[in-house]
C-alpha cells in the first residue's frame, strides 16, 4: 500500500512538473488504440525518442514481396513519416526491429534475415551499414577455438533487440543462434560476447536487452529453451548478467520462470525498478514483475480502450515508455488480423526508466594520433666553441 502511494505520488509531481493535470491522466490497466499499423504490417518494437515513436515492419509468415518500412508516430499516434528499408531480399522473410537510437539521433534498425544492422538518418533518409552479425557454425560441428553457437540446431543469425553499454558498445540479443552480441563504439565487426545453452530456444530464442540504471547489469528475456538448456524448455526465463570491470560477462542470475508457450517478448523497465514483459505466446498479456521477479499484475486479453476500441491483445510483442504510458506493438502474428496489427498504449500508473544512451553511442573513436620519436641530443654538442 505505501509503495503505491508512493508511486502516485512520484508520478502526480512529474505530471505536474509537464504542465499536465491529474484530471487529463487516465487510470492504470487502462488501454488505448494509438495506430493501425499500414502495410506491410506486423510491428514489432516501438522505439521512443523524445515525444517520437519509431515503429518497424516486421515478418509477413505467409511471406510477402513489399519491403519493410520505419514509421514516426507522434505521442498521440498521427503518422508524421515512414521511410522503405533497403537492401532487402524479398524472397525470405524480411522485418526490422528499431532497436537503438545513437547520441546524434540515428536510429540502429536490426534486419531479420540478413544480420544486418543498418544505421537511419531520420534527418537524411540515409541508410548505412554499421555492423552485421555473422552466420555461426554450431560450437558440436567447429573446431576448438573458433567462434560457434552453442545451439543444437544450426540456424540463421537473427539479431533481435539491442542496448547500449556504458562504454558506447552495442549489445545485440540474437534469436536462433544463443549467443549475445557486442559491437564496439562506432560500429564495427560483431563480436561473440557471451554464449550460453541457456540462450538455446531453437528458433524461439532470446529477445529483449535492457542496460539496467546501474549501467553494469543487462536485463534480457528468454522465450524457450528450446535447445535443452534447461529442465524446462516450454518456458521462458528472465535473467540477468554484469558487465564486468574487464568488459566480460559475469554469471546468469534466473529472475524469473513464464508459464508454458508464454514466450516473453519485449520488455520495458520502469523508474521504480518494475519489469514489464509482453507474452507474444499463448497467454497474449502484458506482465508486470517487481526488481526481483515477482509478479506484480497482467494486464489481460480483451479490453476496451478509452477511446472506445474494443482491439484484443494479439500477440503482443515490443514495448516501450512514453511517460507513464507503455507503447505496445500489437503484432498478431498468428493471426495475421490487420484490424488488430496496431499501437496499443497501456497506462501504468508510473515513469518509465530512462533508457540509457551514452555521449558516444554510434561514434567512432578518433584515431589514435601517430607518436613521434623525441630527438635526443649528446652533451655538450650544442656547446660554444672557446678562442
Amino acid at each position: 500500500m505505501r509503495r503505491a502511494l508512493l508511486r502516485s505520488l512520484i508520478v502526480a509531481m512529474a505530471l505536474l512538473a509537464a504542465g499536465v493535470s491529474s484530471a487529463d491522466a487516465t487510470s492504470r490497466g487502462d488501454v488505448a488504440l494509438l495506430a493501425l499499423i499500414p502495410s506491410p504490417g506486423y510491428p514489432a518494437l516501438p522505439h521512443v525518442v523524445g515525444n517520437l515513436i519509431y515503429e518497424g515492419t516486421y515478418d509477413n509468415p505467409t511471406g510477402d514481396s513489399v519491403p519493410s518500412r520505419v514509421l514516426q508516430y507522434t505521442a498521440d499516434g498521427a503518422l508524421l513519416h515512414s521511410w522503405t528499408v533497403q537492401g532487402q531480399d524479398l524472397s525470405k522473410p524480411h522485418g526490422v526491429q528499431v532497436a537503438a537510437n545513437d547520441a546524434r539521433g540515428r536510429l540502429l534498425l536490426l534486419d531479420k534475415t540478413s544480420g544486418r544492422i543498418i544505421r537511419l538518418d531520420p534527418g537524411s533518409g540515409a541508410q548505412t551499414l554499421y555492423s552485421q552479425v555473422p552466420d555461426l557454425p554450431t560450437c558440436s560441428t567447429s573446431p576448438a577455438g573458433t567462434p560457434c553457437s552453442p545451439a543444437l540446431a544450426d540456424l540463421a543469425p537473427m539479431p533481435d533487440y539491442a542496448a547500449w553499454g556504458p562504454d558506447g558498445s552495442l549489445y545485440v540479443t540474437d534469436y536462433q543462434q544463443a549467443v549475445i552480441w557486442r559491437i564496439p563504439p562506432g560500429g564495427g565487426p560483431a563480436r561473440i560476447w557471451l554464449a550460453d545453452r541457456r540462450l538455446d530456444g531453437g528458433p524461439f530464442g532470446t529477445a529483449c536487452i535492457v542496460l539496467m540504471p546501474d549501467h553494469h547489469t543487462l536485463l534480457f528475456d528468454q522465450a524457450s529453451n528450446g535447445g535443452l538448456g534447461t529442465l524446462n524448455p516450454s518456458t521462458g526465463k528472465l535473467y540477468t548478467v554484469p558487465i564486468q570491470a574487464n568488459g566480460e560477462p559475469g554469471p546468469l542470475t534466473q529472475l524469473w520462470e513464464s508459464g508454458p508457450a508464454d514466450a516473453p517478448d519485449g520488455c520495458a523497465v520502469a523508474a521504480s525498478g518494475d519489469i514489464y514483459l509482453a507474452l507474444v505466446g499463448a497467454s497474449n498479456q502484458i506482465i508486470e514483475l517487481g526488481p526481483g521477479g515477482q509478479e506484480i499484475a497482467r494486464f489481460g486479453q480483451q479490453y476496451t480502450g478509452a477511446n472506445n476500441s474494443s482491439v484484443p491483445f494479439d500477440s503482443p510483442s515490443g514495448t516501450a515508455f512514453l511517460g507513464t504510458r507503455l507503447i505496445i506493438a500489437n503484432q498478431a502474428y498468428a493471426s495475421g488480423n490487420k484490424a488488430n496489427q496496431a499501437l496499443l498504449s497501456l497506462e501504468t500508473g508510473e515513469l518509465g526508466a530512462p533508457v540509457y544512451v551514452p555521449p558516444n553511442a554510434g561514434v567512432a573513436p578518433a584515431p589514435a594520433k601517430p607518436r613521434h620519436p623525441r630527438k635526443h641530443h649528446r652533451r655538450g654538442h650544442h656547446k660554444r666553441r672557446h678562442r
